[in-house]
């Protein structure tokens, strides 16, 4: 029970470290076009970041 304890907390951590990772890449302004559906959507992919903020009020 021990041995799976362990494996347990060590899928934990990493599951952890892997979504802060993921919470990190999404916060670059660069990667955001690629990988919010919404802006795909909301068809506003070539206006400014004000003009597309006044979109989604």
């Amino acid at each position: 029970m021990k041995r799976a304890e362990r494996m347990l907390m060590k899928l934990i951590i990493f599951h952890l470290a892997a979504l802060i990772a993921a919470q990190a890449f999404m916060q670059q302004p660069a990667v955001k076009p690629y990988v919010s559906k919404a802006i795909r959507y909301e068809g506003v992919n070539r206006q400014t970041v004000s003009e597309w903020l006044e979109t989604f009020k």
